[in-house]
């Protein structure tokens, strides 16, 4: 298995390096990580945190509305509150990468 030249694991590097690792087949691989991913969003479209203990905890960021100025014209304009998926690393990640 091979990384891009970027310097980023892409999905199906992941993917070969899971199964590798786990003995799975690729395929099957690639079922369980689209399996993570979906109950990952859905978890969070559910408003619960996901925590992986060690690794680290997926969870919901919330911003309020905003009155902004528009740099152009100066005239306010409105900017709606909006939620967001945020990761806080866990102590064994953290450690694995320092």
């Amino acid at each position: 298995m091979t990384v891009s030249n970027d310097n980023k694991m892409k999905k199906a590097d992941l993917i070969a390096k899971m199964a590798e690792k786990s003995g799975l087949t690729k395929d099957n691989a690639s079922k369980a990580l689209e399996a993570f991913i979906s109950t990952v969003i859905q978890a969070l479209h559910d408003k619960q945190e996901v925590q992986l203990v060690g690794f680290g905890s997926f969870y919901i960021g919330s911003r309020n509305a905003i009155t902004a100025r528009n740099p152009r014209t100066g005239e306010p304009i409105q900017i709606p509150a909006t939620n967001f998926p945020k990761f806080k690393a866990g102590k064994l990640l953290k450690d694995a990468v320092n």
